[in-house]
């Protein structure tokens, strides 16, 4: 695993990466929504604060992350720059679209599908996007990390635990439960993979560098 030297002309240039990769998680996950079919852990657990809040779901994926970021600073771990853009960036683009109106849930079954796994395929690409330049990992992965440190735990333990918990008091919220619920908890994994294997990335070669890292950046060549 490497661990780049960026400048910040290197760090300006990663940008575009990112941020469409923003863009793409925000199209998946309007895209499960509208499909009527059930949503993932976390935005059931989202989509249920919606319906006890006056926030919009932007702005509940932008708050749970800060109160994530912060928690797994506190234990110890620095978040990345693209850390932080995630926690604000996504909810912004699913406002955004959203408030153009251009998504809506399709009549017929056959079509929901089709928009759920097409959801499925943009939240892997969108991973790939944001993963590939190395600026850290969304606050979500970030907690996951955080308590893989801290109890010793495999990481398939920690996260099917996290995602349970955060799927359990979402549903006991109102959020959308359903079979796209089991597609997408099952299907996400595979869709990251699909995209990684074709874009040709492996997590293995690059260490993200966190935002004491970017901030300790002077050159601009």
């Amino acid at each position: 695993m490497r661990k780049e030297k960026l400048t910040v002309v290197d760090i300006i240039k990663k940008m575009p990466s990112l941020f469409f990769g923003f863009l793409l998680f925000a199209v998946g996950i309007l895209s499960t929504l509208y499909s009527d079919l059930g949503m993932s852990p976390w935005d059931v657990f989202h989509m249920g604060i919606v319906k006890h809040s006056n926030l919009t779901l932007g702005q509940v994926s932008q708050l749970t992350g800060v109160a994530i970021i912060v928690i797994a600073y506190f234990c110890g771990v620095i978040p990345g720059l693209g850390s932080v853009f995630n926690m604000f960036f996504i909810g912004f683009f699913i406002d955004l679209l959203q408030s153009l109106g251009i998504f809506y849930t399709p009549e017929t079954l056959i079509l929901k599908v089709a928009l759920l796994l097409f959801g499925i395929l943009m939240m892997g690409w969108a991973s790939f996007f944001y993963l590939r330049v190395g600026l850290g990992a969304g606050p979500r992965d970030s907690m996951m990390e955080t308590l893989v440190k801290k109890t010793g735990k495999p990481v398939w333990l920690i996260r099917n635990s996290i995602e349970m918990a955060v799927l359990v008091i979402g549903a006991m919220l109102g959020g959308p439960v359903g079979i796209g619920t089991i597609i997408t908890v099952f299907g996400i994994g595979f869709s990251v993979q699909l995209a990684f294997m074709i874009g040709g990335y492996s997590s293995k070669e690059i260490e993200h560098i966190n935002i004491i890292d970017v901030i300790g950046i002077r050159s601009w060549s």
